[in-house]
């Protein structure tokens, strides 16, 4: 019969079958060293679409060259400086030169960008040095922090990276093209928008090279010599050659007929700004300019601090310190960043908007504990940071060496609230013992005291309203809660979930701002208040009474603020009145 001879089809395996194979195949042939995922494989795993069938079409069009946020840079550098200080810290010379150097390399990007849409001959002859930055100081002032910031400020990719980790291109140890393959990533595969990223390289003072140095050096003078062409212009493969597993994703695309629509990134127009601590370069500059006093004139010798000799270095120096002349010559603008002393942790931990001093209050308040700091902790903190000389990075080091038991012991105790002044400190033992003596004195069992804390931060925060439970009221919402199979935090939700109205009332009348709740509120909640809201009616009506007497014959000061409402701001839950539970 026909057909008979006729060989079945061969069997297709299925997008999870190819994945679960090669995963296999990788695995059997290099260990755990590559890996291999569906997710670097578009098309495959999944829900995807078989390889014969044709991708959806789509009505949504396509960007327009141009569209990008950075082609419309508006920014002044005071206004970028402005931004910066809510951040970060004095630096402000740092602050303004990065300004600068920004506005001049965007502004220079938004008009070559439209020059080409016009007349791309004359935009292929204009002349432009890039303002690469390079920026010295010791770590942790903020260095990285003023980069990051800017960035996200202007809406482009960043990129950070250690110049320790990088090799020259073919050796062992990671490649500086994957810097701007990285940017990629960051623009979530637009590499129009990777070309107008920011990539930032720190402790670039650790791959300077000794004049000296003898044999073939990968990691010092050849990373130099290969960011070379990265800091001026060049064309960066997306796939590294190098990485099995970017080319067997650009193989499958091969197959499939899909080809990219852009392989490489251009980086003409990639900011560099590269910064590192330079521990050395101050004694290079001193004794330069130590040399050039010898002679006639050396009585008239310029005596420089030692904290602005970094401000004096040359470009020789900077040879002299190990750098290539062509390397240093591609970073034209130069900054140094001041250390930080106790005065500017302070500031730091007290105005920034991204103060270590919130995440202390998050962590704890995971935890339903309250951590209050007040300013004469915060200086002495600042003065042991200052001691550590890490700059802001001692901070975190201090922080840790003082919370660290109240982290472990204060959790799941009946401590609700922790108030971090100048005595804990000083002697961190004493005090936290004094919070473990309370919390096994306090009524009510531990789970009932924290979910009361939750519930007063909760009506104070939605009511500006303070509130505290004395002793039997705590003990009466412990047992109420067991009877109701109900969480503290709940049950006083529902008893209280009017009192506001109330409470805001007597507030008026009387200008009350805390008020503690009996055993008799929780029995009978209505009650309670309006007893409440009766006996704050007989106080108004008296003060209206002694208020109507006659004028004062002597004028008397203008107190412009005593028509204005009371600022619940300005106080806190952590207050309760004599003999509360707080």
């Amino acid at each position: 019969m026909p057909g008979q001879d006729d060989e079945p089809p061969p069997h297709i395996p299925s997008p999870d079958e190819i994945t679960r194979r090669l995963s296999e195949f990788l695995k059997s042939n290099f260990g755990d060293a590559v890996t291999f995922s569906s997710s670097v494989m578009p098309g495959f795993g999944p829900g995807a679409p078989k390889p014969a069938d044709e991708p959806p079409a789509t009505d949504t069009p396509e960007a327009e060259p141009g569209d990008h946020p950075i082609f419309e840079f508006d920014y002044h550098p005071r206004e970028i400086k402005r931004h910066l200080d809510r951040f970060v810290i004095r630096q402000d010379e740092a602050k303004k030169v990065l300004s600068i150097a920004v506005c001049d390399h965007y502004n220079h990007a938004k008009f070559l960008r439209r020059l080409e849409e016009t007349d791309p001959e004359a935009a292929r002859q204009v002349e432009f040095a890039k303002q690469n930055v390079i920026v010295a100081g010791p770590t942790g002032v903020g260095k990285t922090y003023l980069i990051k910031h800017i960035a996200d400020l202007i809406g482009v990719p960043f990129v950070k990276a250690d110049a320790t980790k990088f090799s020259e291109t073919g050796y062992v140890g990671a490649d500086v093209d994957d810097l701007v393959r990285e940017l990629v990533r960051k623009a979530d595969g637009d590499v129009e928008l990777a070309e107008y990223g920011i990539i930032y390289i720190d402790e670039v003072d650790k791959i300077a090279t000794a004049s000296n140095f003898g044999g073939r050096d990968v990691s010092g003078r050849g990373v130099q010599t290969t960011l070379l062409k990265l800091m001026e212009e060049t064309e960066v493969t997306l796939r590294n050659p190098f990485d099995i597993q970017s080319q067997m994703q650009a193989m499958f695309e091969m197959t499939r007929g899909k080809a990219p629509t852009k392989d490489s990134v251009n980086t003409r127009h990639i900011l560099f700004i590269v910064s590192g601590a330079f521990s050395g370069l101050d004694k290079i500059v001193n004794r330069r300019l130590r040399q050039g006093a010898i002679g006639f004139g050396a009585e008239s010798r310029e005596i420089v601090d030692e904290t602005e000799l970094l401000t004096r270095a040359s470009t020789q120096d900077f040879i002299e310190f190990g750098f290539e002349a062509e390397f240093i010559g591609r970073l034209p603008v130069r900054v140094v960043c001041q250390p930080l002393e106790a005065g500017d942790l302070f500031e730091i931990m007290k105005n920034s908007e991204g103060s270590l001093i919130r995440q202390y209050e998050r962590e704890f308040e995971a935890f339903g504990i309250r951590a209050e700091f007040d300013d004469d902790a915060l200086r002495r903190i600042a003065e042991l940071a200052a001691a550590e000389k890490t700059g802001a990075r001692g901070l975190m080091t201090v922080g840790e060496k003082l919370l660290r038991d109240f982290k472990f012991e204060l959790p799941g105790t009946a401590v609700t609230e922790l108030k971090i002044d100048g005595a804990l400190i000083d002697d961190p033992a004493a005090s936290l013992e004094k919070y473990r003596a309370a919390a096994a004195a306090s009524p009510g069992d531990a789970k009932t005291v924290a979910d009361l804390g939750a519930f007063r931060r909760q009506f104070f925060d939605e009511h500006g309203v303070q509130l505290a439970f004395d002793p039997e009221a705590v003990v009466a919402i412990g047992r109420l809660a067991e009877q109701r199979r109900q969480s503290a935090l709940a049950v006083c939700q529902d008893l209280f979930r009017d009192y506001q109205f109330g409470l805001r009332l007597i507030q008026k009348n009387t200008g009350q701002k805390s008020f503690t709740l009996p055993k008799a509120a929780i029995d009978d909640p209505d009650r309670h208040l309006s007893g409440l809201v009766v006996a704050s009616y007989s106080e108004f009506s008296k003060e209206s009474s002694t208020s109507a007497r006659p004028p004062e014959t002597e004028p008397r000061a203008i107190d412009r603020d005593a028509d204005l409402p009371p600022e619940p701001r300005g106080e806190g839950p952590d207050d309760p009145p004599a003999g509360s539970f707080a």
